[in-house]
């Protein structure tokens, strides 16, 4: 399916690793100009490097995005170099294990600025180029909000705030054709997910009793699957859909766990 989205400009935080990077990868084979926003120009430069290499068209965009002159700094190197912005990717931050009784009023408000209010200025300061675009946002939200995990208050108000914005920009920018959507992640694979899981005393049997509780295939979801997911809701092939929190997940949130094991 041709989503559409050549020569669209469009801007994905946290774009240097992980979920990001997949993000990066199929929106530029897509034929969009990706616009890697991250903290690191290096990091963000190989993966414009890995795009390049393959026909397609990046640039990293160095922004600490906890500070908010740094967003929107970053929209403006965007504007000032295309003159457009058609998409806006939401996906920056970590599950930092500020707990109710692990964490503290500083650590809590630090990470909701790492993990949720970026969220609202990276929006808030695009909002007049997406106007002009008609362009859409999609946020990358985790099950956290929806399920628990425990010790993580500060990651899952955050999520549960990236799933609230989701639904109020959905109605507020209804008037100018602007769709919102969110994709909810629960289990996938990552770098960081890999280093979390190593820190554990028995990290291969962990490992072994979370996938067996993911009911479709009992394997973890892969950056590309949720990044598949991502293209098509940032693409005018979703024309007609927001507001939405779609789960790529296997089935985890939803599904009865009794079929994992069917």
């Amino acid at each position: 399916m041709d989503l559409q989205l050549n020569n669209k400009v469009i801007i994905v935080t946290g774009g240097a690793k992980g979920i990001g990077e997949g993000i990066c990868h199929v929106l530029a084979a897509e034929g969009a100009i990706v616009a890697v926003v991250g903290r690191k120009d290096a990091d963000n430069t190989l993966v414009v490097d890995a795009i390049q290499a393959k026909g397609g068209k990046a640039i990293s965009v160095v922004a600490e995005l906890s500070n908010p002159q740094d967003c929107q700094k970053a929209i403006a190197i965007v504007i000032e170099k295309y003159n457009r912005i058609d998409g806006l990717i939401n996906n920056a931050g970590i599950n930092d294990g500020v707990g109710l009784q692990s964490g503290n009023y500083e650590q809590f408000m630090k990470s909701l600025h790492r993990n949720l209010v970026h969220y609202y200025l990276m929006a808030h300061h695009a909002l007049p180029a997406l106007i002009k675009s008609k362009g859409a946002i999609v946020n990358i939200t985790s099950k956290t909000a929806e399920t628990g995990q425990g010790n993580t208050s500060a990651y899952a108000a955050a999520n549960g705030g990236r799933n609230a914005l989701t639904r109020e920009w959905a109605v507020e920018l209804l008037k100018y054709g602007i769709r919102v959507n969110a994709v909810v992640v629960a289990e996938c694979y990552t770098p960081a997910y890999e280093t979390w899981i190593k820190t554990l005393s028995n990290p291969k049997e962990k490992l072994q009793e979370i996938t067996s509780k993911i009911p479709l295939e009992n394997r973890m979801t892969t950056a590309e699957e949720i990044a598949n997911t991502v293209a098509f809701l940032i693409s005018s092939k979703s024309s007609h859909t927001t507001g939405q929190m779609i789960h790529v997940d296997g089935g985890y949130v939803h599904l009865d766990r009794a079929l994992a094991n069917a």
